[in-house]
């Protein structure tokens, strides 16, 4: 499996290294030849995901690095299909490669917390929504970032460099409330079908998890509520959104950071 991380890695690289050199420099045609690697770098991890997440029939394992590496392929997959429809693969500059990286380092250090899915298949699909979600937050706060650097970039009056190759600011807004809409209804899923088949949602080892999660869930809607009904947008909408990033990754990954790596090193 290292091989193939490496392998993932030099696809993800190199996309993201013809994505920078190239980026406005071609149509539809040459960008996608640019994207291609990527592409093949997304196939490679998903068959490594394969085995990492499924070791066995009827376990599924989501450690701390094996769950990152699912969540960067889930957002590089989302910068593939975006990219279809608008130049969003700017954003692969900087996830292509951390997608490779969390490649390398779930295959270097495994993780051995497997959860058994045979005897009950609502916590499977629990997972599963509550991954997409994060990605959907995640793939939000890059949308962020980049909608920030833009509007700062036309403010100070030097929008130059890649920007000149971004959507316009109105497009990169609309398109940043979608990803987040997306992501608020994937988070209320999992957030209800958690408190319906998770026993004891609020136990020790997962209190700050659901706390956490329900903080991030009430900022994206006090936030999607103000863009219908007051029209936010701009700063506001950057700042809210990157604090419910910040939410929701101490929600999933710190817990794990601890109760894998902190807690299990000083039992």
């Amino acid at each position: 499996m290292f091989v193939t991380s490496i392998l993932i890695l030099f696809c993800y690289s190199l996309s993201a290294l013809l994505i920078f050199k190239n980026i406005g420099k071609a149509g539809n045609v040459l960008r996608w030849l640019y994207l291609s690697p990527a592409l093949l770098g997304v196939v490679f991890q998903a068959l490594l995901l394969s085995n990492l997440i499924y070791p066995e029939k009827g376990l599924i394992n989501l450690g701390f690095f094996s769950a990152l590496c699912l969540i960067s392929w889930l957002v590089s997959v989302q910068i593939l299909i975006s990219s279809l429809y608008r130049p969003m693969e700017s954003l692969g500059i900087i996830m292509f490669p951390f997608s490779g990286l969390t490649s390398v380092v779930a295959t270097t250090i495994p993780s051995s917390q497997s959860i058994s899915t045979v005897s009950d298949q609502f916590i499977h699909g629990h997972i599963m929504v509550s991954v997409i979600a994060y990605s959907l937050i995640m793939l939000s706060a890059l949308q962020a970032i980049a909608l920030a650097y833009q509007d700062h970039s036309i403010r100070s009056h030097h929008p130059g460099g890649f920007i000149r190759y971004l959507p316009p600011l109105h497009d990169m807004e609309t398109l940043l409330f979608q990803m987040l809409g997306f992501g608020f209804i994937f988070l209320s899923t999992a957030l209800i079908s958690g408190f319906f088949f998770v026993d004891d949602l609020f136990a020790q080892h997962l209190v700050h998890k659901t706390v956490l999660s329900i903080i991030s869930w009430i900022i994206l809607a006090i936030l999607l509520f103000g863009r219908l009904k007051f029209g936010w947008r701009g700063k506001i909408a950057i700042r809210w959104t990157l604090t419910a990033f910040v939410f929701i990754m101490l929600a999933y990954f710190g817990s794990k950071l601890v109760l894998e790596f902190i807690l299990s090193a000083n039992g």
